[in-house]
Formats: C-alpha cells, structure tokens, sequence
C-alpha cells in the first residue's frame, strides 16, 4: 500500500470544519463520510438520537447533535453546538429534507400541515441556522479559510413535477434564497451552492417513489464526491502543499 499526498480538492479539506444537516443516513451520511476521508472535522445533525448516537460511534471523529432544523426552538442550540464542538465553521452543508405528504399527492389533496412540514423542513430550517452560523462562516471568511453554504436542491425545484408539489415549491424557494444570499454575501467571502445531486438510492427517495429500482439510481457516495469537489472549487486556493492556517496537510492510502 501506497501513500500518497493529496492536493487539489482533498488538500482544501484539510482541517475544514464542516456541518451536515440530516448527517445519519443518505446524502447526509454520504457526505460525512467524504468529508471525514478527506480530512475535515465534521460535525453532524439530525432528529434521532439514537440513529446520531450509532454514527457517532461507527465515526469518532464526528460530533453528533441531536435537533431538528424545522423547530425555531432548535436552531440556536444546534447553531452552539455546531460552533462549540468544531471551534468555529468553514463549510455549511442544509441537507435535511421533508418530502411533505406520503404518499405524495396532489396539491388539492394535499394537507395544510404537510405543506407547512416542507417549508419548515426544507427552507425555514436552513434559513434560520445559515442565519445563526453567519457569524461564524464570515470569520472563517475573513482569516483566508473561505466559507461555503450548500443548500441541497432537486430537479424538481425546476421542474414542476405531479404530486411533488409540497417538495418542489418549498425547493425552489430554497434555490431562490440562496442565489439571492450569495449575492448579498460573496463581497464578504461567503460563497452559497445550490445544487441538485440527482435521484440516489437513499431512505428519502423510497419513501417517495417505494417501486424504484435502485440498480438505476445514484449511489449517495457518488453524490458525496461530486458535491464534495463543488465545495473544494468554491473555497480559496491554495498553494500546493499548504494546508490552512494552524493546519497539516494530509495523507491518505491508496492502494
């Protein structure tokens, strides 16, 4: 077995703190996982302690949290922990999603409460924890480290897909608030991503589409990769070989 020094998108990881919301299965977990192996320090959230207790153990080097980014009650506790355990944040990942009614349904058919799950879940959430960390990513900014919020989207933020409905409005007002963000925001060095990984095979899409066949979807750590390498060309370069500020450059096998 080989090692090897990564540079490029691995090297930007090197000692980024970074938080994932819905970090214990899917994409979230996907993207813990890319982002601890490319040297990160990560922290994670989601709703089940039991389920963050397990992720915890399997990754010791993440820091788990128990909250839900729907509940206003949840954010700043969450914001704190996320701050207090990675001593301060680079990169902002909003992956926890709501699919809103399910099955899923007509719009007509679909209940108040469904729609409001959605929109607490999918924008209120990540609006009000981007708004309770920006402190924080715009210090990361202003030491040369960069900061980055991925907003996780959907196709069907574009697209306007039946029965989808409750997902897709509360997505494409998702997608909106982050162009908007990143306008408001980039002069400060707080770049924002809104991007569409694509159908995977996660618990997610089964929920919503149970007759798929997952031998035609995204594996989630394909996805991972591909929004872990967004991230890295978003943040500041580097010159080959330097890690950030306080930072050692990392190795990594491959064999």
């Amino acid at each position: 077995m080989t090692r090897i020094l990564q540079n490029d998108s691995h090297g930007r990881f090197a000692s980024l703190r970074v938080a994932v919301t819905g970090g214990t299965s899917g994409l979230g977990l996907a993207l813990v996982r890319e982002s601890l192996a490319r040297g990160a320090r990560v922290a994670f959230v989601a709703r089940n302690r039991e389920g963050v207790e397990r992720v915890a153990r399997e990754h010791g080097r993440a820091h788990g949290i128990v909250g839900d980014v729907s509940k206003k009650e949840d954010i700043h506790p969450i914001a704190m922990q996320i701050v207090g355990g990675l001593g301060g944040l680079d990169v902002l990942v909003n992956n926890a999603s709501a699919l809103g009614p399910t099955p899923l349904a007509l719009l007509g058919d679909t209940d108040c409460e469904d729609f409001e799950r959605a929109l607490a879940t999918n924008v209120l959430g990540p609006f009000r924890l981007t708004k309770a960390l920006l402190g924080a990513l715009a210090a990361s900014a202003r030491c040369g480290r960069g900061a980055v919020v991925l907003n996780v989207s959907s196709d069907a933020a574009i697209h306007a897909y039946p029965r989808w409905g409750a997902y897709g409005a509360s997505k494409a007002a998702l997608r909106h608030l982050s162009h908007v963000w990143n306008e408001e925001l980039l002069a400060e060095g707080v770049s924002f991503l809104s991007l569409d990984p694509g159908d995977m095979d996660t618990p997610l899409h089964a929920l919503a589409v149970p007759d798929s066949d997952p031998a035609t979807l995204k594996r989630p750590e394909a996805a991972a990769r591909e929004l872990a390498e967004a991230i890295a060309a978003a943040l500041p370069a580097r010159s080959p070989g330097k890690a950030p500020r306080g930072a050692a450059a990392v190795e990594v096998d491959a064999s």
